[in-house]
């Protein structure tokens, strides 16, 4: 499918359950694979990017049976492949700094996008720690080669926290393979909350890690152990997309599978809404919303909700006055130049835009109708903008089927509670 036509709607209300989390599924999988013991994961994503770590365990002789995966116990047991990981950050960073400590031969490619996405903080670190890794292509970008290294942690491991917390993350995931040891933090770290799921899930698998606020974190020696079975809980990021729809469609909406416990940080994409005048309520296991056009502007600072923010930057589009979000530049080097991509996009369906190099500050205008939504390949993108329909114009997103990467069938649950 080239492109997917939504017609115009004005309600939204009913019920939605969520697929599971990817950073929370891929984080599993691979903590699953490197443990002593058998791990169930119920509820984990079917989706491309958790597709790709999943065969990527396989190839590197970790079994993968359906939802159950035999732990390897730190050590994979295939010492060359060659691996394709397609756009998924979650599974390519984490997997160059585990295998970087597993002494085989590997090379860890991806799509065109991916080897545009900077990784040389990382590896630089790994490096720093004796890793043998080379650039087969750009300095400083995938693709990789990971050969055997002689590893010594006699120092703290340090890493630059303002690019991407997934550099900060592969490293604590790996570290219990090579005896633990300390990890800082150069600059300020971004998307603090994902390094919180981090740490929640390194605790699951029996591995506890302590942190100095955020600027040095001392990490035990493994091994992981398994759990036996856990739960995935449903995605964060993808609720805030149902949540705005119920703020602009007036509701409520109601997601399961993520709550008032969770341990997503994208569970406060609720404030943003609140902040716009939506109402929100929470249980344990689900959160809804009500809202009534038109929406407050907002002035909010986003880093801690990165992906959730795109969500914030449509809903901008309904509310009575300009509306900015700040310290966002980590969109630049995500699944495209989010900064730029929705820049752009904004700006067809009308809005006036100002982009910064970490910020957008959106005033909104009359919608215009029939406008053609470019994607970029970028699952948020697509999901994101779906939202404009329900302000009274028919949208077209093209390349709907790049939700694939997380939600295969989002625009079809979307349809199911749009009027």
């Amino acid at each position: 499918m080239t492109f997917l036509d939504l017609p115009a709607a004005h309600r939204a209300s009913g019920h939605v359950r969520l697929p599971g989390s990817k950073s929370i599924s891929n984080r599993l999988l691979l903590l699953a694979a490197l443990a002593n013991g058998t791990t169930e994961l119920t509820g984990l994503l079917d989706a491309d990017d958790t597709r790709v770590m999943i065969a990527a365990l396989r190839q590197l002789g970790v079994v993968v049976d359906g939802s159950r995966v035999h732990g390897a116990g730190g050590v994979f047991p295939v010492k060359a492949a060659d691996l394709f990981l397609g756009n998924a950050g979650t599974a390519f960073r984490p997997l160059t700094s585990a295998l970087a400590l597993s002494g085989g031969d590997y090379q860890l490619r991806g799509v065109p996008r991916m080897h545009e996405r900077p990784i040389g903080d990382l590896v630089d670190a790994l490096r720093g720690i004796g890793a043998r890794i080379d650039y087969a292509g750009n300095e400083g970008y995938p693709p990789l080669r990971v050969q055997p290294g002689v590893i010594r942690i006699d120092a703290p491991v340090r890493v630059r926290g303002d690019v991407s917390s997934q550099f900060l993350t592969a490293l604590l995931l790996a570290l219990p393979l090579a005896g633990g040891g300390r990890l800082e933090v150069e600059g300020e770290l971004i998307s603090k909350p994902y390094i919180a799921i981090t740490l929640r899930l390194m605790e699951r698998f029996g591995v506890s890690v302590r942190h100095d606020a955020w600027r040095s974190f001392d990490v035990p020696a493994g091994p992981y152990r398994s759990p036996g079975r856990i739960l995935v809980e449903g995605d964060a990021s993808a609720a805030s997309y149902f949540l705005a729809a119920g703020a602009i469609g007036g509701g409520p909406v109601r997601v399961e599978g993520v709550g008032r416990d969770s341990i997503q940080g994208d569970v406060r994409f609720a404030e943003v809404l609140e902040r716009m005048g939506a109402r929100v309520t929470m249980g344990e296991d689900w959160v809804e919303c009500t809202g009534t056009l038109p929406l407050h502007a907002l002035d909010m600072d986003l880093n801690h909700i990165p992906d959730a923010a795109m969500t914030a930057a449509v809903l901008a589009l309904f509310a009575e006055g300009p509306s900015t979000l700040r310290n966002i530049g980590s969109w630049r080097v995500k699944e495209t130049d989010r900064l730029a991509a929705m820049t752009i996009e904004l700006r067809k369906l009308g809005a006036d835009v100002e982009e910064s190099a970490d910020s957008l500050r959106i005033t909104p205008r009359v919608l215009r109708p029939d406008v053609a939504i470019d994607t970029y390949d970028d699952h948020r993108i697509a999901m994101s903008f779906s939202l404009v329909s329900l302000g009274g114009v028919p949208v077209r997103i093209n390349d709907p089927q790049c939700v694939g990467k997380t939600f295969p069938d989002y625009f079809e649950i979307f349809s199911s509670i749009v009027r």
